[in-house]
């Protein structure tokens, strides 16, 4: 008796465990690539918009340029610095900017 109980409980909890499971999606599914394409768009513009106002704002340093080649602006304050892909700054001390390539 006692094990035709045990085995009916096991059964009763696996047929209630089992539709969780089944509502779960690997991230391969649409929404996913949906989200990151909305996040690549929205770090795009975030960019574009830093870039805009550093430059209405802010002086651009002519000779030199960033370790990766990015224009380098210098604030109010006197510190150096580029925007990244995701439009945040990023502050670099003097000595590690680079000469600006001849074009």
């Amino acid at each position: 008796m006692k094990n035709l109980f045990k085995i009916a409980m096991f059964a009763a909890g696996t047929f209630m465990i089992s539709p969780a499971f089944a509502q779960t999606h690997k991230d391969s599914t649409l929404g996913h690539k949906i989200g990151n394409t909305a996040k690549k768009v929205g770090h795009k513009t975030s960019e574009i918009a830093a870039k805009g106002a550093s430059g209405v704002v802010d002086k651009k340093y002519e000779g030199k340029v960033g370790p990766g080649g990015q224009t380098i602006y210098i604030d109010k304050n006197s510190y150096y610095y580029y925007i990244n892909k995701k439009g945040h700054r990023v502050y670099v001390k003097k000595a590690n900017l680079v000469d600006k390539p001849a074009q």
